[in-house]
């Protein structure tokens, strides 16, 4: 019978040479292999080893807490000399030295970082797709690029059967940092106490068919024979050692002490049917207008921020089943979670693998999308991504606005400081915000309007007092709110003239502190 090695958390990350291309699984705060990721820090703030390495991740990971998690281990100049990853912000000190030029930095889709993996374990050039034209990611605007110090070209445009693609380079994984919940003699992994399945397989795969190595830290080990097969995502023959992890550094959602079963479907957790209506506060509104679009039978994702309150006036309007919730970790149905547990969802339908998922929405699985709208321009273009000295990065923003049947930005109107107050049909600004969202050049292109004319893509963008869609010919203002001026309230405080279509006067029900009966 084959034998694992296992190891101490210092004889693994001593594996680590440099220059090593270091790939780590994880997602937000959900199966993060903590304990490595802390070690090889500890390890190089001992030793000053190893030097120059590159660190790849496909989603956000970390808590974005001031306390080192995930990401932020890693974040020192001598030893990162490269991070491509697909989100920053919850790794702020990582973010911070791109920012600063001291470390080289990409970007890229969070579903080309997936499927990335799986082309490098296959052998294959990389990821060809449709996924970032016309974004950030594309080499005729930035190649995924964050700063100056990064010069390599990562991503190139080709043509395939006289259609127009990107090519996301293939590189070697030296080494693989990966998590499971038990191991058995023979290093077979399974993951069935994760509540989300990262891209664990082709990582695993993709160091194996490197030459590198494969360390994967674990709750336990078990005898031969103890494992239900179909819970391996991780066959033994694709690790060089295991580490069983102090409980401390293997929560199942950072920060969040304890086992929720409810995230893994072990168990179908009650949910209150009584909670209390939730104030009509800006957020509220645009959740309320948002979910005038939803239809019967549909399959959707949710941003963070105001596209969650789709998801609350659904519910309070008896709505929540006309609609399947997915999140680009992989869970369908279900509930999903927030904060350090974002990707993560109670009582799930199934817990896919993230490249499955980004499989699915890449080929247009999702009928209707509501993301975030943190600036928009003249073109329709929206970023969420980099904001000044700010870097947030794309995450799955760019895989789901570009590929959704329908997309709805959702967002105030105004940031910094934004006040209302709403009743009996109309609504009213006492305090207006400090910063303009509608300007007339974004600072980064996170989703391309003019990709999405090309594609006669629906889109449109929703906001406490106005509504726009982009349309073949332009930018048009089609709705206001009963009670703003559109001249005082709304053109004057956008950087660009939008067409005009009317506008008509947004639904009075959705300014008035009472169930809108949207079900009927």
């Amino acid at each position: 019978m084959r034998k694992v090695k296992v190891l101490t958390v210092a004889e693994a990350v001593a594996q680590v040479k440099d220059g090593d291309t270091l790939a780590v699984s994880g997602f937000v705060g959900s199966a993060i292999p903590e304990a490595l990721m802390a070690g090889l820090e500890k390890r190089f703030l001992e030793t000053s080893s190893p030097k120059g390495i590159t660190y790849c991740y496909g989603a956000a990971q970390g808590t974005g807490t001031p306390e080192s998690h995930a990401g932020d281990h890693l974040a020192h100049a001598g030893l990162t000399k490269r991070v491509v990853a697909a989100h920053y912000n919850l790794s702020p000190k990582l973010g911070k030295l791109i920012m600063n030029n001291e470390i080289e930095g990409y970007c890229f889709p969070q579903g080309v970082m997936a499927h990335l993996m799986r082309d490098i374990a296959a052998g294959r050039p990389g990821v060809i797709t449709h996924v970032g034209l016309g974004t950030f990611a594309d080499p005729r605007l930035e190649g995924g690029k964050i700063n100056a110090k990064t010069k390599e070209d990562l991503v190139h445009v080709i043509d395939i059967m006289g259609q127009e693609k990107l090519l996301y380079k293939a590189y070697p994984i030296n080494v693989a940092f990966l998590r499971g919940t038990w191991a058995d003699e023979s290093g077979n992994v399974a993951n069935n106490r994760e509540a989300v399945l990262p891209e664990v397989t082709a990582i695993a795969q993709a160091a194996k068919n490197s030459g590198g190595k494969v360390f994967v830290q674990v709750e336990g080990i078990v005898t031969k024979g103890a494992l239900d097969p179909k819970l391996v995502h991780i066959p033994g023959i694709y690790v060089d050692g295991i580490v069983v992890a102090d409980p401390k550094e293997h929560e199942q959602v950072l920060g969040t002490p304890g086992y929720n079963p409810a995230l893994c479907g072990e168990i179908f957790a009650s949910v209150s049917e009584a909670d209390k209506a939730a104030p009509l506060d800006p957020k509220k509104i645009i959740g309320r207008r948002a979910a005038m679009e939803l239809r019967e039978n549909t399959v959707v994702n949710l941003g963070i921020g105001a596209p969650e309150y789709v998801s609350v006036v659904a519910k309070e309007e008896g709505m929540a089943d006309y609609m399947t919730l997915t999140v680009e970790a992989g869970p369908v149905g279900g509930i999903p979670q927030g904060g350090a547990a974002f990707g993560t969802t109670l009582n799930p339908d199934a817990i896919l693998c993230q490249a499955e998922q980004f499989d699915f929405y890449d080929g247009g699985g999702i009928d209707l999308a509501y993301l975030g709208l943190a600036q928009a321009d003249e073109k329709g273009n929206i970023n969420v991504s980099k904001f000044g000295p700010r870097l947030a990065g794309c995450g799955g923003f760019i895989d789901i606005t570009q590929n959704a049947k329908k997309v709805f930005f959702c967002g105030t109107f105004t940031a910094g400081g934004l006040k209302v107050a709403a009743g009996e049909g109309k609504l009213t600004i006492t305090a207006e915000g400090k910063e303009k969202k509608f300007i007339k050049t974004v600072e980064q292109v996170t989703f391309s309007g003019s990709y999405a004319q090309k594609t006669k893509q629906p889109v449109m963008y929703i906001t406490e007092r106005a509504v726009f869609e982009l349309r073949a010919d332009g930018f048009y203002l089609t709705e206001v709110a009963p009670g703003i001026d559109v001249q005082k309230q709304v053109l004057d405080l956008m950087e660009f003239k939008p067409k005009v279509d009317g506008p008509k006067l947004m639904d009075p029900r959705i300014f008035t502190d009472k169930p809108m009966g949207l079900k009927k």
